[in-house]
């Protein structure tokens, strides 16, 4: 089918209400093309799905929504793309619930690189939508560490770490595609509208979902076994322990792809959730390359070497030193680190404004700091 147009067939299998994802694969793999299917006899439809859904299929009106969709495709750079197309990601077929299509924003190409190993493949960075400084830093590290390594980069387009991780990719000029659980023609967050240009205009924006389709729970864990399932592996940096980011390390799991996770603070909500994974069997790492040892071959020349919670010499020096010293690299409050530095809160107020300033310290909810860990990139 040729780029930038799709058969009204596929998009009519797809937008009958109550005609989901199971009943459409049983229909396809039964008749074949969806014209093959809106051809058959109704009593061959019925032996395959019953008579009630049946009588939905074929009786349901969905012209306009079909126009809709058409028009939608027709415009620059928006891209409907089906099962029998040949830039289907091919990691998809893999699942027991592959989208009968995919509406797309951005370079449809880039989906049809993407393998499930070997060359073009791509890695999933997921965490926290209420992301500390260092996780932030950590995922555009680590992303734009994999990016070089010619990792595609997937995530979800949310606040904090996925946000994150699509401007890692995108500063190491990489690809990087954002599944969405909304409909193509819709943005969530609004907060990421900036970032969803350029990711359009750079890389991918996919979802499954029918134009017009807003934000709503339910769609989010299926969005998410879409990021698990275009990805050869899930790295999650931060995550509390009841996130959405374990909904999609358990998805790469039964998926048979690989989990990794970054450890933190004990003392932090944001890091139990890896710490958890870790205890279940995720590969605990540091650096990009503790990733790229199991994702072998390389997709594309070395990895630049991005770590996670390297403590090195940040550059400040005097009393600027002495409080990067006593906050170590957990959250602390103006008085924690008035009892330990013995500076007066005045004094520390002026020193973590300038280390703020300076990018190497964050202000957290709550009144409390935390240090950022530099990252170096090393070949």
């Amino acid at each position: 089918m040729p780029a930038g147009s799709v058969d009204a067939d596929w998009l009519r299998l797809t937008l009958i209400p109550g005609i989901g994802g199971e009943t459409q694969r049983k229909l396809l793999a039964a008749f074949g093309l969806p014209e093959r299917i809106f051809a058959a006899e109704r009593s061959a439809l019925a032996a395959v799905i019953g008579p009630k859904a049946t009588e939905r299929l074929l009786e349901t009106a969905t012209c306009e929504a079909v126009e809709a969709a058409q028009a939608w495709a027709s415009l620059p750079d928006q891209h409907i793309v089906t099962l029998a197309d040949a830039d289907y990601p091919a990691p998809l077929l893999e699942l027991p619930d592959p989208p009968t299509l995919l509406y797309v924003r951005g370079s449809r190409s880039l989906l049809g690189k993407i393998s499930a190993t070997g060359t073009s493949s791509a890695i999933a960075v997921v965490g926290s939508r209420n992301a500390t400084g260092q996780g932030e830093a950590n995922a555009r590290a680590f992303a734009g560490a994999l990016a070089e390594a010619g990792f595609c980069i997937v995530s979800g387009l949310a606040l904090g770490i996925d946000a994150a991780a699509h401007r890692g990719a995108l500063a190491a000029n990489g690809d990087t595609i954002a599944v969405i659980g909304t409909g193509a023609d819709r943005l969530y967050p609004a907060r990421n509208r900036d970032l969803a240009t350029e990711i359009a205009a750079r890389g991918a924006i996919i979802s499954e979902f029918p134009l017009g389709t807003p934000a709503a729970a339910a769609n989010f864990p299926r969005r998410n076994r879409l990021i698990s399932g275009l990805s050869q592996g899930v790295l999650v940096v931060e995550a509390a322990v009841e996130s959405g980011s374990l909904i999609t390390a358990r998805l790469a799991g039964d998926q048979g792809r690989e989990v990794f996770a970054i450890p933190g603070s004990i003392h932090s909500p944001q890091s139990r959730g890896c710490h958890r994974l870790i205890r279940q069997g995720a590969k605990l790492v540091e650096t990009a390359e503790d990733i790229l040892e199991e994702l072998s071959p390389h997709p594309r020349g070395a990895c630049h070497k991005a770590t996670a919670h390297r403590d090195t010499s940040s550059g400040e020096s005097g009393d600027a030193a002495r409080v990067l010293g006593c906050a170590g690299y957990d959250p602390v409050t103006i008085d924690e680190l008035a009892a330990r530095s013995g500076l007066t809160a005045d004094t520390l107020s002026v020193i973590l404004l300038q280390l703020e300033l300076d990018g190497h310290i964050a202000t957290l909810p709550g009144g409390r700091y935390q240090r950022l860990a530099e990252q170096h990139s090393t070949q």
